[in-house]
């Protein structure tokens, strides 16, 4: 009997209580193309979309949507994803490239949208929130709001996390961007991960940052990423609901390597004690949360669903 027939309709991949607090692991994709063409993780590589979902719900509770990054989804896709999962797993989602400072290809805009471009603007590689008119703006954070709806709406939507590029540093306007984010998008909750160090570099940076983020109920995003980065493995909890950190790998050589495929890019293996060194101190922390969402990030192959795995059996060995 193969792997798939034996899971359960509905099934839902393990998490661990802390204490009688939720963590889950997951990958930051169940769909990245090495994974599910160069690696044997998936039963058969003739899986349909749907199928492959439902696979991966029974292995882990938790997973991140990176798409939505590159381009909005629809309303009905979200539904989708939602039909196609159990109750009680959680999709973080990624703020939609416009609405982090990102560059944005004119053709990922809805239609309408585009059209209202300048032939000038409409003809670029990339545009920037600033190239639109205020209300179309406003318009793309309403359709995002909307597209997220089945989501939130059937609790599978865990938090919308919002990822600002390296020359997104502390200063008053981008500070301002932050506080704008529980107005602009106030049923969801919202985490936010900097790449510009800066946001943490010294301990009054820090404790202003966090004291931002919880000012606002925002989720602070901790980070494990490699030491060119520069980036402080800080892991703290600014919202009470939810904590959740990230690991991107620890490999210098690719990390700004932008001509690399993302998955390229984040090629990094984890060893059993590298995440080991990590266990207690997200262990304590979890323990002040209501749910707690560790997301593996190196998605090349099947190395994030094996790191996954790794933590999670590692965190149930330390809970007891």
């Amino acid at each position: 009997m193969s792997a798939e027939e034996t899971i359960e309709p509905g099934a839902l991949g393990a998490h661990i209580e802390i204490e009688g607090h939720a963590v889950l692991t997951g990958s930051c994709s169940w769909t990245d193309k090495t994974l599910v063409t160069d690696a044997d993780w998936y039963p058969r590589a003739t899986m349909s979309a749907e199928e492959r979902l439902r696979f991966y719900a029974a292995q882990f509770p938790l997973t991140e949507i990176d798409s939505t990054y590159y381009a909005p989804p629809a309303e009905q896709q979200s539904r989708l994803w939602s039909e196609r999962t159990p109750d009680g797993f959680r999709f973080d989602v990624k703020a939609y490239s416009l609405l982090t400072g990102h560059p944005t290809r004119p053709r990922s805009l809805w239609r309408d949208l585009r059209e209202r471009l300048p032939a000038e603007l409409a003809e670029k590689r990339n545009l920037y929130a600033h190239h639109l008119d205020p209300e179309a703006v406003e318009e793309a954070w309403r359709r995002f709001d909307q597209a997220l709806r089945p989501l939130h709406d059937s609790g599978r939507l865990g938090a919308v996390l919002f990822q600002y590029p390296p020359w997104f540093g502390p200063r008053r306007e981008n500070r301002a961007e932050i506080e704008a984010l529980r107005e602009r998008l106030p049923d969801y909750r919202i985490a936010v991960e900097f790449r510009s160090p800066r946001w943490l570099a010294e301990e009054r940076d820090r404790e202003r940052t966090l004291g931002l983020l919880e000012e606002h109920g925002l989720i602070f995003v901790g980070v494990d990423a490699p030491p060119v980065s520069k980036l402080p493995r800080v892991f703290a909890l600014t919202n009470p609901e939810l904590l959740t950190i990230r690991f991107h790998g620890r490999s210098d050589s690719t990390w700004s390597d932008t001509t690399r495929s993302a998955a390229e890019r984040f090629r990094y293996l984890y060893s059993e004690q590298e995440l080991e060194e990590l266990v207690r101190p997200i262990a304590e922390l979890a323990q002040e949360a209501q749910e707690t969402h560790l997301l593996m990030n190196n998605c090349y192959r099947d190395y994030s669903v094996r790191n996954a795995a790794d933590l999670r059996d590692l965190l149930a060995r330390f809970a007891g």
